[in-house]
């Protein structure tokens, strides 16, 4: 990491920069946990881009422009994935409702939907 950043403190701020950039993006369901889990939370989320806004205010002047851009960066991105979270949330949301509608129709084929799939007029004609 240090190839990229010009010391170790620079590398050590990165790492807590992503660190809150993990967590945002865990709590807004656009990365599982450890365990496969997906969550959405978006208070936690909020709470972690904050966290980054003041960590730059505190850091104005301080910084290298290089830095500066990418800390900018990181809080621009997780800005625009805030916003975009609530449809993604809702998507998977209907995305496992279908796939538990499929599991239950091949568990129970009894009771599973039916669709008729051939024309009444060549079902008789044959």
């Amino acid at each position: 990491m240090t190839e990229i950043f010009s010391d170790e403190d620079t590398a050590k701020l990165f790492q807590l920069v992503h660190m809150f950039q993990r967590s945002a993006l865990l709590h807004m369901g656009y990365i599982p946990d450890q365990n496969g889990n997906r969550y959405f939370d978006m208070a936690e989320a909020k709470e972690g881009i904050d966290l980054l806004r003041m960590l730059q205010n505190k850091t104005k002047g301080n910084l290298t422009d290089k830095e500066t851009q990418l800390l900018r960066s990181v809080i621009s991105e997780l800005q625009l994935q805030f916003m975009k979270a609530p449809t993604l949330n809702r998507q998977a949301e209907d995305d496992a409702t279908q796939s538990e509608t499929i599991r239950e129709t091949f568990a129970n084929p009894k009771d599973g939907p039916v669709e008729e799939l051939s024309n009444s007029k060549e079902s008789e004609e044959e």
